[in-house]
Formats: structure tokens, sequence, C-alpha cells
């Protein structure tokens, strides 16, 4: 008996699309715990898409590679 569907690597983490001129890369941070999750805020709505979380200084550059991001472009928002 199958309960939940197993994702596929297609199907599962698709790569958010990002447009510099729409969207600014940003890094969410939770004040109470420290956990830092990457992705983009939409400039317009103000809306947040959530791409991936951040434990290593490395998640970070993966991120910014993934994404063509330079050093500072990337702002804290808590």
């Amino acid at each position: 008996m199958l309960f939940f569907k197993k994702k596929n690597a297609s199907s599962g983490q698709s790569a958010a699309h990002y447009d510099p001129k729409t969207q600014e890369p940003v890094l969410h941070c939770s004040i109470c715990n420290g956990e830092q999750v990457a992705g983009f805020k939409d400039c317009r709505t103000g809306a947040f898409t959530e791409v991936m979380l951040v434990r290593t200084p490395a998640d970070l550059e993966t991120f910014r590679s993934r994404y063509g991001i330079g050093d500072g472009e990337i702002r804290k928002v808590y």
C-alpha cells in the first residue's frame, strides 16, 4: 500500500527562476534559532521564494554560483 508518491529529481526540487529585474536575492534569517534560508524577494509584491536552507558557508557559495550572484549582492532580512 503506497500512501505517498516518491518524488523524482525532475519533479521534486525545481530550480527557482531568478529575474534580476524583478527579484532580489536575500538571506532570510531567524533571530530565534539562527536558521538561514536563501531565496528571492519580489520587488513589487515583497513575496519571498524559498530556494535552499543555508547551514554552512559552502551552502551559501553553492547558492551564489548556481544563480550567478556576486559577493555583496545578498542582503540579510530578519
